[in-house]
């Protein structure tokens, strides 16, 4: 965030991002996800390939989080990969996710989770299509498609 000398406003983003944040124990989250939901969203689990009710979804609209809600991918930027995950070149806003090196399984990758909930998403890889030329490969049971309507025009 570029430095403009207004404190005041830096602190009012602080904290309504903190505020937006959402926080629940593990059992809060046992109660409101699916048990494949918990595994992949608070375990770090992978559904198996080529299984999940996103790989082939065409319907437009805006992918959110299955925790929290946060909107985290349009369906334009999604496409099909071969990988067995749904698959989207982009992210709604680079600050709805973080990204984290992710040493495990014997491999170097770069997890993402929700910004808001911490939910593990998936992994972004630099194997994708121009024009960003990455690869977001996500869980379906980490995201809910919210269908656009006639209405919208994204």
């Amino acid at each position: 965030m570029a430095c403009n000398g207004n404190s005041q406003n830096n602190k009012q983003i602080n904290k309504m991002s903190t505020e937006n944040k959402v926080v629940k124990s593990e059992d809060e989250w046992k109660k409101v996800l699916s048990p494949e939901q918990y595994n992949v969203l608070r375990e770090k689990g992978t559904e198996r390939p080529f299984t999940g009710k996103y790989y082939l979804e065409t319907k437009k609209g805006i992918y959110v989080c299955a925790a929290c809600g946060a909107e985290l991918f349009r369906s334009n930027t999604k496409f099909d990969a071969g990988c067995g995950w749904p698959s989207f070149s982009d992210v709604v806003d680079s600050s709805k996710v973080v990204y984290t090196k992710d040493r495990s399984l014997g491999m170097i990758r770069t997890e993402i989770t929700c910004a808001r909930c911490g939910g593990h998403l998936g992994h972004v890889f630099d194997d994708g299509p121009k024009p960003t030329g990455l690869r977001y490969c996500i869980n379906s049971v980490s995201i809910e498609l919210k269908p656009e309507t006639n209405t919208e025009k994204k």
